[in-house]
């Protein structure tokens, strides 16, 4: 399961109806997480990596839209506040 990092334009970014979606903030932590569902997301802030339970570190941040798989499992490294738009399904 392979974390995808993208760069979009701003007309992608419209098309999808990014600015639209909810906004989800976290302070500097580490955490475990699992994704239920796919997500996809817009970083507005921050630094993260994170580690996937298959050995797999992937950083990205401010400007990186981000998507991550349904059925992954991994751990959150969050060096800087993160803000982020989000979208599960």
């Amino acid at each position: 399961m392979k974390i995808l990092v993208e760069e979009k334009s701003e007309a992608e970014l419209q098309k999808l109806g990014v600015r639209s979606w909810p906004i989800w903030t976290k302070e500097i932590s580490r955490f475990d997480w699992h994704y239920d569902e796919c997500e996809r997301c817009l970083i507005l802030e921050g630094d993260i990596t994170v580690e996937t339970s298959g050995g797999e570190k992937v950083s990205f941040g401010e400007g990186d839209f981000v998507t991550f798989p349904q059925g992954l499992s991994c751990v959150w490294n969050v060096h800087a506040p993160v803000r982020k738009h989000y979208k599960f399904g």
